[in-house]
């Protein structure tokens, strides 16, 4: 079954400033479209979403356009954005004018809790409406609340969880994180993604490890309201994007065809209408 990827990162060193990959090392080189769609092909991935990598801000403008014109099969980007800044609407008019972007996201869970507390971070977000534009959500298990009051505040804003919520799957930490959950999936306009697990999970993880929390988001956001992200290369700490994929067919191998394919590509197409 073919796959639409909606988390995939890209690094250029060469053309762009990462400063946060100076703390991590197992990550700090060149991951290229090349050798991504290399492994990803193989796979029945076909086509992918760029995911912001957190570029210095006088980046931001240069990634989007480069990641945009890398490979046909990078279907769309979600972007970085400022939303807590003045002039955030003149950099919607700006971003909107690649055709290739369909959401942005602003890094939360490496910034205090109370960047996105000042009234105007909510006032900005509530502008994506009008551009069509969703917003993912990156935040730790212990902040998503900060998740709710954003996704409540801007109700005609598509929204889309990553990374399961950040749960400490290493730990089996499932509480408060699956109280949440449950609470964020009452929200109609939050989407749920699956991926980034493997990061927060232990180099031996096992599917049984996993288990837990996917099957808990799925259960609680229903099958319309899952996507699939591979977070490639931040998935190779633990395991590399074959594992992974692999993976996931094993967590999903009791549901049917139709749930599958929803997961897989048909909501992401949907969602970030690709």
């Amino acid at each position: 079954m073919r796959i639409l990827d909606t988390h995939l990162h890209l690094v250029y060193q060469d053309r762009l400033s990462y400063p946060w990959l100076a703390n991590a090392p197992a990550l700090n080189r060149q991951w290229p479209v090349e050798s991504y769609f290399a492994e990803a092909t193989r796979l029945g991935i076909e086509s992918a979403i760029h995911m912001e990598v957190d570029v210095a801000e006088g980046d931001i403008a240069a990634e989007t356009a480069l990641v945009t014109s890398l490979d046909p099969r990078i279907v769309g980007a979600i972007a970085s954005c400022r939303p807590e800044q003045d002039g955030f609407a003149r950099y919607l008019d700006t971003v909107t004018q690649n055709p290739k972007v369909r959401g942005l996201r602003r890094i939360l869970h490496e910034v205090p809790d109370d960047l996105s507390e000042p009234p105007l971070f909510a006032e900005n977000l509530r502008l994506l409406a009008g551009y069509g534009l969703s917003f993912d959500l990156c935040l730790r298990a212990d902040q998503l609340p900060i998740g709710m009051r954003l996704v409540d505040g801007a109700p005609d804003v598509q929204f889309v969880l990553d990374h399961c919520g950040v749960p400490d799957v290493l730990g089996k930490a499932f509480e408060p994180w699956r109280t949440y959950i449950t609470e964020l999936a009452r929200r109609p306009n939050l989407v749920a993604k699956i991926s980034g697990i493997v990061a927060y999970a232990g180099p031996d993880w096992t599917l049984a490890d996993l288990r837990p929390f996917a099957e808990h988001v799925i259960d609680s956001f229903g099958w319309d309201r899952v996507v699939w992200g591979s977070d490639h290369p931040v998935c190779t700490r633990t395991a590399n994007l074959t594992r992974w994929v692999e993976g996931t067919h094993a967590l999903i191998a009791g549901a049917s065809a139709g749930e599958k394919a929803r997961l897989l590509h048909a909501n992401a197409e949907r969602i970030y209408r690709v």
